[in-house]
């Protein structure tokens, strides 16, 4: 079992879904966790399970789209922890929709929420993983930008793509600092997924069919512990590429 238990992990959107999945996981294996997201009573409640786990949380309240709020919880996290060694990108605003009908600002929401808060945060987090000795990234991506037909995900598949491409920069720049990045594209039973279903419901009979493993991945146990094992040592040597966790239905070349 991967022993995380001298890390501290800042993740964001972390309040519900994959975030929170992710941060319980991270917990259990012995992490501290900085729980971040808008609304403080659900990081209140995350924090109160990972602190029932015998772990440490934090809780700061915030919106990825603001620089500001990226700054001060990065401050708040390093001051409170002493640093950050595991940094998990995963807040998101979805531009769904065919071209025609995602407005300029939802597009927009979406690419501040996504590669720019990844962008921003990574940035952030370098100078104090570096002081370190090294630290982990992930960041979402999505496989909406590999399926064969992207009509109605164009705008979403572009701002994750993005993310892939910040995701093997840092890699790249940052591997001499002991600094890992991985990007993951997972399909889990998250808040945002139930309501697409809700609302496409043939659709998603269809898209859940194409699943070679035949279910959607658990948000604590599928996804994230597969998180806790790329922050491992086993995965030291991993980085800068992206990892589907989707049941084998995606191709990423």
């Amino acid at each position: 079992m991967v022993d995380l238990s001298s890390k501290v992990a800042l993740v964001t959107g972390s309040g519900q879904g994959v975030g929170q999945g992710i941060a319980l996981a991270l917990a259990s294996a012995g992490a501290d966790i900085v729980v971040c997201g808008r609304t403080a009573e659900k990081l209140a409640a995350t924090c109160a399970q990972i602190e029932a786990r015998g772990r440490k949380a934090l809780p700061l309240t915030g919106n990825v789209k603001d620089a500001d709020d990226l700054s001060r919880i990065v401050a708040e996290a390093c001051e409170h922890f002493g640093g950050i060694d595991i940094l998990v990108n995963n807040a998101q605003e979805v531009p769904a929709g065919r071209l025609l009908d995602v407005t300029d600002e939802a597009f927009t929401a979406g690419f501040e929420s996504g590669p720019l808060a990844t962008f921003r945060l990574m940035k952030l987090v370098h100078p104090v993983m570096a002081a370190r000795g090294g630290g982990t990234i992930i960041n979402l991506a999505s496989s909406a930008a590999e399926r064969w037909d992207p009509s109605g995900y164009g705008a979403y598949g572009a701002v994750k793509q993005a993310i892939r491409t910040l995701t093997r920069a840092a890699a790249a720049e940052w591997g001499r600092e002991g600094i890992r990045a991985i990007a993951i594209a997972p399909h889990a039973e998250s808040p945002g997924l139930k309501k697409w279903v809700e609302r496409n419901p043939v659709e998603a009979e269809a898209f859940f069919r194409t699943i070679p493993l035949g279910r959607i991945g658990r948000l604590e146990e599928d996804i994230g512990r597969a998180v806790v094992s790329l922050c491992g040592p086993d995965m030291g040597y991993l980085t800068g590429a992206t990892v589907p966790l989707d049941g084998g239905q995606a191709n990423f070349g």
